[in-house]
């Protein structure tokens, strides 16, 4: 059932192992889970003649109308898609789900409107995460330095795999770890199961990914006799260091994340030990994710009369405060307040391509494209100030809302000034950003992302040996953000992450019998509650005030998993293999 293989090759992998002093292996597994989006998927579809418009809480609205249009043999123009703020998606969400047959039930009903709303039920067999078996083997000398990995990753894709063979080639690069690795072979394989659909699930495959070598890297420490925090401090890449890709990294900030969380965590701060069958113990993760390697945004700015300042975007606003960040983007880059702004979410009649609202892609692809807007529309504003002001280009002067003339007697003209001396009715440009980051087929080498994003976490847990319940008492989590923008947004962004994240590492799993899933609902699938949130929850984000914008939506949930795994071994010597980490799971290791 393989329908793929990806493959990445670098250094001589044979010769590296041999010359390492230990040699570990160990395979890991994650199970199917449910995204759990608050809304569930939802569109509503109606025909007027040969046009169809359709309303719906996807992540893509313009791959939507593709694939629309291809269903119906349609031109795209002729599809209109809108999508208004969406209850949380997760990735669950970036495909076309129940867009087709809303639409197509509309059309058998005469172009009357048609809403399909599914169930929490049916929401559990439409789309799901990746199942994954993973094995990591590592060689290692004992001064700490990694000289060897070969990671084999099985990506359960279900029975139709809708961007299956895309995420397992993304997963080869977020399988390495960010660590310097002189020699990495990868086998990423996407396989056919008679299960729900795969697709992308907040941090698509790097959450899995993370899970096995972080777990891994503590298992390593422990062989070669190193502290793991020490262990990573001696492996973990800078910039200006070769990828296993053969790509010189840049913006790396995977030591300043770990020491974050450090520091968040008062590692340095004795546990102190309850005493009888409880024992505490401390564990820590480093994660390391590509984003989309090619992919496009774009937007259009428009100023008008009365000084409003509109964007209009493609980009979803599900929850994460995409809008509210692009709303500052452009205030800033149009130096007008943020009350002149509004935002125009997407509708394809309307608002230009955006690829899609994941891979954490939105705030760099669109945020850069919204700074090339604005200073195209700068342009179009000191064009038309020059013949009001009766003076050349290079005379004058934009800043702060306003066109100034150079000289000792400066005169100056608002933004609105000039739209309403132009006789227009609004001042319009566009934006657009694009990459196209690519790996060979073969060997996996070339550039596989235009940026990495990276996040840690660190955390204490108790662990009741009678019983096997785990508790976390305290958790730290860092991301590196490039230029911040909206640091409360970030910081709830890597807050609600790690909350995210507590259920696929200790509660989520979906059960399945003849094929059949046993869980699809809320009192038997479980998901994190108030009660299972950290004692004490700290987070840091990581800013640089000049640079690109990194995305920050994915990067402290990967680390969650692994760090509660360390955390456990720490405390007990016991290393868990499974997600997610029942009591069950920790109580059969204790009785090994």
């Amino acid at each position: 059932n393989v329908f793929l293989h990806g493959k990445l090759r670098h250094g001589d992998l044979e010769a590296a192992f041999s010359a390492s002093d230990v040699v570990i292996e160990e395979t890991f597994h994650s199970p199917i889970a449910q995204q759990t989006s608050l809304e569930p998927h939802v569109s509503l579809a109606q025909w007027d003649g040969g046009k169809l418009t359709v309303w719906t809480s996807s992540q893509g609205p313009y791959g939507v109308r593709s694939a629309l249009a291809g269903i119906f043999a349609m031109d795209e123009p002729d599809i209109r898609v809108v999508v208004p703020p969406v209850g949380g998606g997760y990735g669950g969400k970036s495909g076309t789900r129940t867009e087709h047959f809303s639409s197509l039930l509309s059309w058998k009903a005469g172009g009357r409107p048609v809403k399909v709303l599914l169930s929490r039920e049916e929401e559990f067999v439409t789309v799901t995460k990746h199942a994954a078996t993973i094995t990591v083997k590592t060689g290692v000398n004992r001064d700490g330095a990694m000289q060897a990995r070969h990671v084999t990753a099985y990506w359960g894709a279900g029975a139709v795999s809708e961007n299956t063979a895309a995420l397992a080639r993304s997963a080869m690069v977020r399988l390495v770890g960010p660590y310097r690795i002189p020699a990495v072979n990868v086998d990423s394989y996407a396989v056919y199961t008679n299960l729900p659909s795969s697709g992308a699930y907040r941090g698509a495959m790097s959450s899995q990914a993370t899970w096995a070598y972080e777990s891994h890297t503590d298992s390593l420490a422990k062989a070669i006799g190193m502290d793991p925090l020490e262990f990573r401090r001696r492996n973990l890449l800078h910039t200006g260091d070769e990828f296993a890709t053969g790509e010189t990294l840049h913006g790396i900030h995977f030591v300043e994340c770990l020491e974050s969380v450090v520091r968040g965590l008062e590692w340095d701060r004795p546990i102190e030990q309850p005493g009888g069958a409880l024992k505490r113990g401390r564990g820590l993760a480093v994660m390391m994710k590509s984003t989309s390697p090619v992919t496009k945004s774009e937007c259009r700015l428009a100023i008008d009369s009365q000084g409003i300042l509109t964007l209009f975007t493609s980009t979803v606003e599900m929850g994460q405060g995409t809008h509210t960040a692009l709303a500052q983007v452009t205030a800033e880059a149009m130096e007008v307040p943020l009350e002149q702004v509004r935002v125009v979410g997407p509708d394809t009649e309307i608002t230009p391509y955006d690829a899609n609202t994941n891979a954490s892609r939105s705030t760099n692809m669109m945020g850069t494209a919204v700074q090339q807007a604005a200073e195209a529309l700068k342009h179009t504003i000191v064009e038309a100030a020059a013949p009001l002001l009766d003076l050349p280009l290079d005379q004058l002067t934009i800043g702060g809302g306003c066109v100034s003339t150079l000289g000792p007697a400066p005169r100056q003209l608002t933004y609105e000034e000039i739209v309403v001396g132009s006789d227009v009715d609004a001042f319009e440009a566009p934006g657009e950003h694009s990459t196209s980051a690519r790996l060979d087929p073969e060997t996996g080498q070339g550039i596989g992302s235009p940026h990495y994003h990276q996040g840690a976490g660190a955390c204490e847990v108790e662990v009741d040996t009678e019983t096997g319940k785990v508790r976390v008492l305290r958790y730290a989590a860092a991301s590196f953000a490039g230029r911040l923008i909206n640091p409360e947004l970030a910081r709830l962004q890597n807050d609600g992450n790690v909350v995210y994240g507590m259920g696929p590492a200790m509660l989520e799993e979906m059960v399945f019998d003849a094929g059949q899933v046993v869980n699809r609902n809320l009192s038997d699938y479980m998901i994190p509650s108030f009660k299972d949130i950290p004692d004490l929850l700290t987070s840091e984000t990581i800013s640089e005030e000049e640079g690109e914008f990194h995305g920050i939506g994915e990067m402290t949930l990967p680390p969650v998993a692994p760090a509660i795994a360390n955390a456990i071994y720490d405390a007990t010597g016991v290393r868990i293999t499974d997600l997610p980490i029942t009591a069950e799971r920790v109580l059969w290791g204790l009785s090994q």
